[in-house]
């Protein structure tokens, strides 16, 4: 695992796995961590030949926690231009999940002429955020630290939820708060909207389980290449990593 120093010294870390094909940097959802996430994947499917970089965002997984950082959407992807600049890449292929979805888009803002495709998988494309996002900020920040964290770790350990659980364990309080406030605040434009303005080659991932989604039609209406990963719902680079990988392999090509 590499270390990038931000301000602050505040630490993130990151595997970055070589390959001579085009880099693809992985961006993971609330709770959720790269280093986790997207061995698997990444290692599946012909992306071997890629680089690969797995991100922990600031506040998850092996990366430092700080207090003092906002964990917007939009301060995410600045730390990320960042690390994209350090790494001296120019062209790449970022893949977001949900909450990862979202700064996805707001990175590939920041460095739209560096983006070949921009994939996403059951991504935040708009304000209000989703079940856990919800869920997290109805506490206050505060009452979320002392006990809605312990409440909800032990609420996803007992439904079963326990890949999730493993990531929330090794993620912030704070972190994880601030997260849930950004998705569900939105930005404007939205996350949707730059989006659909990227002139970079988008593919959307949804897992089969997920289906119908009413948000379907609309994504093919705006040339978004829509897919879906078989035997799968929202977690899918846990369910099925090689039909994910398949998928993002072929909306490089």
């Amino acid at each position: 695992m590499k270390e990038f120093k931000l301000k602050d010294n505040v630490v993130l870390r990151y595997h970055d796995l070589p390959g001579e094909e085009i880099p693809i940097i992985f961006i993971h959802g609330l709770g959720c961590a790269s280093s986790f996430d997207y061995p698997q994947v990444a290692t599946n499917g012909g992306l071997a030949n890629h680089r690969r970089i797995l991100v922990d965002l600031i506040g998850s997984g092996y990366s430092d926690k700080p207090e003092l950082f906002d964990y917007t959407i939009a301060n995410h992807a600045k730390y990320l231009e960042e690390l994209l600049r350090y790494l001296r890449i120019d062209n790449i292929v970022i893949f977001g999940h949900s909450m990862g979805g979202a700064v996805s888009i707001a990175l590939a803002n920041c460095v739209r002429d560096k983006v070949k495709a921009i994939i996403l998988s059951e991504a935040n494309l708009d304000s209000g955020g989703g079940f856990f996002s919800k869920q997290i900020a109805n506490y206050s920040e505060s009452d979320f630290i002392k006990f809605g964290y312990a409440n909800i770790l032990q609420e996803s350990i007992s439904s079963g939820n326990t890949e999730w659980a493993a990531g929330l364990s090794n993620s912030s309080p704070t972190a994880i708060h601030r997260n849930s406030v950004s998705l569900i605040k939105g930005q404007t434009p939205s996350w949707r909207q730059i989006y659909y303005s990227l002139d970079a080659s988008k593919t959307y991932i949804y897992g089969s389980e997920s289906l119908p989604d009413p948000d379907y039609d609309e994504l093919v209406s705006h040339n978004i290449n829509v897919a879906v990963v078989a035997n799968a719902g929202h977690s899918m680079a846990w369910e099925n990593p090689e039909g994910l990988a398949s998928i993002i392999k072929k909306s490089i090509q």
